[in-house]
């Protein structure tokens, strides 16, 4: 059987990372190179900086994963790259550095939507899932309900309208005290509130909305914390923490939930950096026993951004012959329509 290996680069934000895998399936290696430490004095990610160490470190990154995977590039099928969404500077590092390597080599160039990577690590970690799917994609720069049909067969039936679940908690996080990313820090100051914490408004939207707001809830938690000091009162952190998550992970699962119903779905999937949070999928798992409905969710190494997860996606795409010209450019603002 052949192996179709492929190189896949991911740099659309802080994380330069690189992967080997084989038929789609196989991580023969992955590599991730995290800027946490980095932009965690700025509070968040500093595009310049961020472009400036991708151009750094993809070049070590990319020779890790062969090495680990035990390849040289010679024995490669394809490159695949996330093109957008994303930094655009960032992103620029990674499209420039794949096109060079596709051109060196004479194999296909892949372009993979990041959006698109995120659904496929589950793929990674569940190679037999079968379609019609719902997913519920998570993350800093994104919060969509997606119905996947196939492979490539996409219906975006619901995104958030203003910030994503991601961004909302690291701003929340940031204006806390409690440091980036934000996600990991409310989790923890969470665990340690009392039930369900503060109580914080949810944005249900218009009825039968799909879509998402947390705007609103961000502002609710921050104007509790101006109150506050302007009151000289302490804010007990850890049931902020909690009441802010509980109203996240509620309005999430409820709407996911909508959308099963809606689309058909028997089986519903978990993606992107906020799919690690415990609660989220604590009662989510709970939430889709009640309905009948089967959930999966990737390892937490592979809920962030990574590039195992573009190399899965790439692979239905080298399968497909969608390949990518040398015209290949960023598109920070990309849709997954």
């Amino acid at each position: 059987m052949k192996r179709n290996l492929i190189l896949a680069i991911e740099t659309s934000c802080d994380e330069t990372a690189a992967a080997v895998i084989e038929n789609g399936q196989r991580i023969r290696s992955n590599i991730v190179s995290s800027q946490i430490t980095v932009h965690q004095k700025f509070g968040g990610v500093v595009p310049e900086i961020a472009s400036r160490h991708h151009l750094e470190n993809l070049p070590w990154v990319v020779d890790q994963a062969l090495e680990q995977a035990e390849v040289s590039f010679a024995e490669l099928d394809a490159v695949a790259v996330t093109y957008g969404p994303g930094l655009v500077g960032a992103l620029l590092v990674g499209v420039a550095g794949a096109k060079a390597m596709a051109a060196a080599q004479g194999i296909p160039l892949i372009g993979v939507n990041h959006i698109e990577g995120h659904i496929y690590a589950n793929f990674l970690a569940h190679p037999a899932l079968g379609f019609p799917l719902l997913c519920l994609l998570v993350s800093g720069g994104h919060t969509h309900l997606v119905a996947l049909e196939g492979h490539g067969k996409y219906r975006v039936l619901g995104r958030t309208r203003d910030d994503a679940a991601g961004e909302a908690f690291d701003k929340v996080a940031r204006a806390m005290g409690l440091g980036y990313p934000g996600g990991p820090k409310i989790q923890a100051a969470a665990a340690n509130g009392e039930g369900a914490g503060i109580e914080l408004p949810r944005a249900w939207l218009e009825p039968g909305s799909l879509d998402f707001s947390f705007s609103g809830l961000k502002s609710a938690a921050l104007n509790y914390l101006n109150r506050a000091a302007q009151k000289g009162e302490e804010v007990n952190k850890s049931d902020l923490a909690a009441g802010f998550q509980q109203a996240v992970v509620d309005v999430l699962v409820g709407k996911t939930l909508a959308a099963a119903k809606q689309s058909g779905a028997g089986t519903v999937l978990l993606a992107g950096g906020v799919a690690a949070n415990q609660a989220l999928r604590r009662e989510l798992g709970e939430a889709c026993r009640q309905e009948g409905l089967d959930l999966y969710y990737p390892p937490v190494e592979l809920c962030t951004d990574n590039a195992a997860m573009i190399g899965c996606a790439a692979y239905y795409k080298f399968l497909a012959g969608e390949f990518a010209g040398p015209d290949l450019n960023a598109v920070p603002g990309m849709s997954l329509a």
